[in-house]
């Protein structure tokens, strides 16, 4: 059986996602219900901090993209941090960096430009 711990941390501007375990067929439900969560409000902006990831496959990629799409509709962003192993090699083999471009750290990730 396959697990994901997620942990959720309220920051100045955004929310602070963790991943800890294997993001799968199996888990993605779990991250999927914290995406409905987190994309209630206006704008949403949610950086995942994949640095305990240890495994995704093509659904935990499916996932991401669904969560970042949502909130792209809303105004918002999805950004990764700590991206590598597995993720790191299904966002090049599937050219979805340009999605999910590298963040070096937190707080690169948790900087957006200033509203109008």
């Amino acid at each position: 059986m396959t697990q994901l711990a997620i942990t959720i941390d309220q920051r100045p501007g955004f929310s602070l996602v963790g991943l800890d375990g294997e993001l799968d067929h199996q888990t993605r439900p779990d991250l999927l219900r914290v995406f409905d969560r987190l994309l209630d409000s206006p704008a949403p902006r949610i950086v995942i901090d994949t640095r305990e990831l240890v495994f995704c496959d093509s659904h935990g990629l499916w996932a991401l993209i669904s969560g970042q799409r949502r909130a792209e509709q809303r105004g918002g962003a999805v950004r990764l941090i700590g991206v590598h192993g597995p993720l790191a090699r299904l966002l090049i083999t599937t050219q979805l960096v340009d999605l999910f471009p590298p963040y070096a750290s937190l707080t690169q990730a948790g900087s957006w430009p200033a509203e109008a």
